[in-house]
This record gives C-alpha cells, sequence and structure tokens, in this order.
C-alpha cells in the first residue's frame, strides 16, 4: 500500500515578523515496516537558508531560516511512503518473560540493548513515579510475556482513559493525565512510556500519521486526518515492538511513521524562534493522509 501524506502548517501573525529560524520534524523516516518514496518541502516566504539532516536518533529533520519580513509562514509538506504487510504470526504470548527481558538489560553487551538503555532514563515531559508503576504493575508478572503484559496495559489505558481534546496542552504534566484520566494521543503514549520506564523496560515516543476513514456513506473531508502518537517497547534479542493505546491497537499498514524519540520534545513537528510579530498568533493545521493505488 502507498500513501500520500499532507501535512500543511500556516501561522499569522499580528505584526510582520523580521527574521525566523525553524526546524521541522514533518520528514517520513524509513523503518522496518515502511518505506518513504519522496518527499516535497515548499515553504512560504522562500526561505533563505534551508537544509535536510539527521537527528541523533535517525529522524530527517527540515531547518529553514526566513530573514525578509512576513505576516503569515506557511510550511507545506508532502509525502508517499510505502506501507509493508505486517509481520506474520505474531503471538504476543510468546518471547521474553517480563523477569527475563530485565535480565538480560542489566547484563547487555549488544550495542543495541545498551542503545535501548537510554530510553530506560527520565525524558524532558516524562519523570516516573510510583504512582506510574503502581498503575501499571498488575499486568507485569515476572513470568508473564512482556509483549503479552504491554497489551494488556495498552487497553487498560483505553478503557481507563477519555479521549478529551479539550482537557490537555503539550505542557501539561503527566501526573495531571494520570489524576483525571483524560487527555489525547500524546498523553496516552506518555502515559504508557513512563509506566513502562517506572517498572525497568525501555520505551519510546513515535510520532506519525493514521488514515481516518470517514463515517459509512460520508466522504472524507479534506484535512480531517491529524499528526498521532503512539509508543515502542524493547525486548532484547527481539527489537522494538509498538502499540497504540489511543486505539487500543498494534500499528500497522494505517500508522505511518515520521519520527521516533525520548518524548515529544524530541520530535515536535515545528519548533523554532521568531523576532517580532506582535502579541499573538494564528496556527492552522491541515492534514490528509491518502490511500494510492500502487501501479
Amino acid at each position: 500500500m502507498i500513501y500520500r501524506v499532507r501535512h500543511l502548517t500556516r501561522y499569522e501573525y499580528d505584526l510582520p515578523v523580521s527574521l525566523c529560524f525553524n526546524k521541522a520534524h514533518l520528514l517520513p523516516r524509513d523503518t522496518p515496516r515502511q518505506q518513504c518514496l519522496s518527499t516535497q518541502i515548499r515553504v512560504t516566504p522562500t526561505p533563505v537558508y534551508s537544509v535536510r539532516r539527521e537527528d541523533f536518533y535517525g529522524n530527517l529533520y527540515y531547518y529553514f531560516s526566513i530573514q525578509e519580513p512576513h505576516k503569515a509562514l506557511q510550511i507545506d509538506v508532502t509525502s508517499q511512503i510505502r506501507m509493508l504487510p505486517p509481520p506474520q504470526n505474531f503471538d504476543l504470548d510468546l518471547g521474553n518473560s517480563c523477569a527475563r527481558v530485565k535480565e538480560l538489560i542489566l547484563h547487555a553487551a549488544d550495542e543495541e540493548t545498551l542503545l535501548a538503555k537510554e530510553f530506560l532514563l527520565d525524558s524532558p515531559m516524562i519523570r516516573t513515579s510510583d504512582a506510574l508503576r503502581d498503575y501499571a504493575a498488575p499486568s507485569f508478572a515476572d513470568d508473564r510475556p512482556l509483549l503479552s503484559a504491554v497489551r494488556e496495559l495498552t487497553s487498560r489505558i483505553f478503557r481507563d482513559f477519555k479521549y478529551d481534546p479539550g482537557f490537555s496542552t503539550v505542557a501539561t504534566p503527566l501526573n495531571e493525565v494520570l489524576e483525571h484520566k483524560r487527555g489525547v494521543c500524546q498523553d496516552f503514549a506518555h502515559l504508557a512510556i513512563g509506566c513502562l520506564r517506572a517498572l525497568g523496560f525501555p520505551a519510546r515516543y513515535v510520532s506519525g500519521y493514521l488514515e481516518t476513514l470517514p463515517p459509512p456513506g460520508k466522504e472524507k473531508l479534506v484535512g480531517s486526518d491529524e499528526s498521532h502518537a503512539w509508543f515502542s517497547v524493547y525486548s532484547p534479542g527481539e527489537g522494538w515492538f509498538e502499540f497504540d493505546p489511543t486505539n487500543d491497537n498494534i500499528p500497522a499498514e494505517q500508522h505511518i511513521v515520521t519520527a521516533l524519540g525520548r518524548d515529544y520534545s524530541d520530535v515536535t513537528p515545528l519548533r523554532g524562534v521568531f523576532f517580532d510579530g506582535g502579541a499573538s498568533q494564528t496556527l492552522t493545521v491541515s492534514v490528509d493522509v491518502a490511500a494510492m493505488p500502487e501501479t
């Protein structure tokens, strides 16, 4: 399956911005289950300088600067991604037990596991706590396969927490999400990661897109899709495995990965600084994810 993703971001300012520098994590990366075929980036006004680079985690990002006065900034990114079929016979009840994973991580000497140990640590937006550990612990008996336990945690978050776009912002602390049991996909990914790290399992944040389908008999509205977030957990010798607590499923062909990091702060879609611009700004985001026939 090939998907076409268009992500359009537009800022409008009260007064002209005289100068800005920006870093965009909007370029889908290659993974074992997807291949980015092409990406086109159109920025208005035209940047005086721009470059594509790779960050510490292997994500592609686009850096640009604009040095002329402007009252609007638009970033238009269109990508084509080939999604590969999910692996067959994916049995969550097989593989390393929870206790075995901790033992292997403790005595790790291989490069992959040593690198994964970074994702045991606290990060800017995720602090482990006794409350997170206590919430997750009932699912993680020592002799239970880790992936089975993570799948149960994913379902519990889906059942116990309400999707509420009006509750949180990008700055809402994780302890408030846990206390009020509501949030959005970013919050639920952070919650699962915090739970897993509190128990001693490496977990990382995954940002990307999810194809959404309209109700039966309705046409899909242009720009109606959104960015999405989920998480992955590491098992030594077995690799990384993705889970989506917002939708209570295991990501497959409809989940398109943009970037991987410790938390949202590593993979913010657009981050930068600007000078002037007045007291306020208006942000508009439009995302389209469309399946395309493969010729």
